[in-house]
């Protein structure tokens, strides 16, 4: 089966070099201060030089200002931009026209409604992402490491395109893809031995799990 595959949260060089190895054709970086994986725009166009030609880099962002926006772009360049806050439909409009890019739109899941959230933004969001609502006290809408329930995504159209997130390790991924059949996951916590601390072994374990899974 074809996979597509985002390790997210990226900050250091040993991380990025072996994701893009392992064989992760999107690469995160996120930009908002109150997650432990926060970087500086210098720092990810730095990281971002050596995805380029192997990976689609994706900057990650909580309700930006277009110029916060702006200096992301023009520092970064990335490939994608992912909106994870609480962006209107006529605000993923606006930041497609503004910076010519697709845009991945986020969104939490805990229960069958939540997934109607995504109707107003369908032809407008050229992907979307599914992750768990945070747990209460919660500082960041990402990269929590819970998961919800995935047969709630039974319920979409086929022609929906989205990316798995929300609690998967090496452990469910099996699981998580034979549930939804998802061709596209997205992982941050679960390679990482420390809030935003990836770990060299647990992305290859990742990596080797997902593969078993596809072999599967």
């Amino acid at each position: 089966m074809e996979l597509s595959v985002k390790i997210c949260g990226l900050t250091t060089p040993e991380a990025l070099h072996t994701a893009l190895d392992d064989g992760a054709d999107h690469v995160g970086f996120i930009f908002f201060a109150k997650s432990p994986r926060h970087i500086a725009p210098e720092d990810a166009a730095s990281l971002r030089v050596a995805a380029r030609r192997r990976a689609k880099a994706v900057a990650v962002s909580v309700n930006a200002d277009d110029d916060t926006l702006e200096t992301i772009v023009s520092i970064m360049d990335p490939d994608m931009l992912q909106l994870h806050g609480s962006e209107s439909p006529e605000r993923v409009k606006a930041v497609k026209e503004r910076f010519g890019l697709p845009v991945m739109k986020a969104f939490a899941v805990r229960e069958a409604g939540d997934l109607d959230t995504i109707k107003p933004y369908q032809g407008i969001a050229d992907r979307f992402l599914f992750d768990a609502k945070p747990p209460a006290g919660a500082e960041v809408p990402g990269g929590n490491g819970v998961a919800f329930d995935w047969t709630l995504l039974s319920a979409l159209d086929d022609t929906v395109d989205y990316m798995l997130s929300g609690g998967l390790n090496a452990d469910n991924i099996g699981t998580a893809l034979k549930l939804t059949g998802a061709k596209a996951i997205d992982i941050s916590s679960g390679v990482e031995r420390a809030p935003g601390i990836k770990d060299i072994g647990l992305i290859d374990g990742f990596f080797r799990a997902v593969n078993a899974a596809k072999a599967a």
